[in-house]
């Protein structure tokens, strides 16, 4: 696999989804829409737990914000660039700009991957071993938990940057999607990707699979402890949050599993599947993590009404200030 360093592109050209003008103006209103919300609710979760020192000490409420971080990373490694090529007529990125997005594509999904593993023995330890959660999921083992899913992260995507990286690519430069990934990619080398395309299975296809099996698994186990005990309203909600986490996850790794376990064949949904797990997924995780949750709603809902009530009687003083001083002015005058 000695490639060497032949590589005479120096940008690709991103062909996005249609041609069409009216479907490029569709789509930046509806990426715009997506990304808009996404930014308002995962900023509006990580602010409101960290103003909270009771959910912040909280290990599920520590991860949850870890997690609406990655969130924001992943849906602006590339959606920014998107609003702005729908809108351009040509739809080009540098080489180095190109695998800067691999690199940030795969650094940000993996850490995620990895922390709703942890996520999912968090709940897992919480609902089936509840008299053990405070010492199983101390401050310094969530800690330890998220420094290790950035750094899985980091291994994750070096790892198929340092091959990616060195494929010589001498021929054709149009990318039929609106990032960079790797099997988009590497389908333009002109050399035998054999290696470098099993290398992306064994890495990514196998990670994300690895990744929904333990957490069906996991949650496979929460639903059945939920299951075994008498029913009641607590119950009865776990077993709808845990049913609504096992959708977003599947929506996540379903995608991932779907593009990244099969090399040589791409097809057109894939851009559409790509679509979930970048500009999907980090605003549905934030209303299915979050908006269910009593306590997080409240925080949320106290730190909104704080900021919006504030500047109102701000206003609403310096109004009854001007008012009791425009006598005295009269007087005076």
């Amino acid at each position: 696999m000695a490639w060497g360093n032949k590589t005479t592109v120096t940008e690709f050209v991103l062909l996005g989804f249609s041609p069409s003008w009216e479907v490029h103006l569709l789509l930046f209103l509806l990426f715009l829409f997506l990304y808009t919300a996404t930014l308002f609710s995962n900023l509006l979760i990580l602010i409101a737990i960290s103003q909270n020192h009771r959910l912040l000490r909280s290990p599920m409420f520590f991860l949850l914000g870890h997690l609406a971080f990655l969130d924001l990373c992943m849906s602006s490694f590339a959606t920014p660039r998107a609003l702005f090529d729908f809108l351009a007529q040509r739809q080009t990125i540098s080489f180095q700009g190109c695998m800067a997005q691999i690199f940030f594509l795969h650094l940000f999904g993996g850490s995620e991957m990895l922390l709703l593993m942890a996520m999912a023995y968090d709940r897992y330890v919480a609902i089936c071993h509840p008299l053990h959660y405070a010492s199983l999921m101390s401050r310094r083992y969530c800690v330890a938990l998220v420094l290790a899913s950035w750094a899985g992260g980091l291994l994750h995507t070096s790892v198929q940057l340092a091959f990616t990286i060195n494929v010589p690519f001498c021929g054709p430069n149009h990318i039929d999607s609106f990032f960079c990934d790797i099997p988009l990619v590497i389908k333009l080398a002109c050399a035998d990707t054999y290696p470098l395309e099993i290398m992306m299975v064994t890495n990514s296809g196998i990670m994300s699979l690895v990744g929904f099996i333990t957490l069906l698994i996991s949650y496979g186990l929460i639903l059945s402890a939920i299951h075994s005990r008498a029913p009641s309203e607590g119950t009865s909600k776990a077993f709808s949050t845990c049913t609504s986490h096992l959708i977003v996850v599947t929506m996540y790794f379903g995608p991932c599993i779907f593009i990244y376990l099969r090399p040589y064949t791409r097809f057109t949904i894939d851009k559409v599947f790509s679509v979930f797990y970048t500009a999907v997924t980090p605003l549905l995780n934030p209303a299915i993590y979050a908006l269910k949750n009593k306590e997080m709603k409240s925080a949320m809902g106290k730190l909104l009404a704080r900021h919006s009530i504030e500047p109102r009687l701000v206003s609403q003083l310096r109004r009854k200030r001007f008012a009791l001083l425009l006598p005295s002015y009269l007087d005076l005058s």
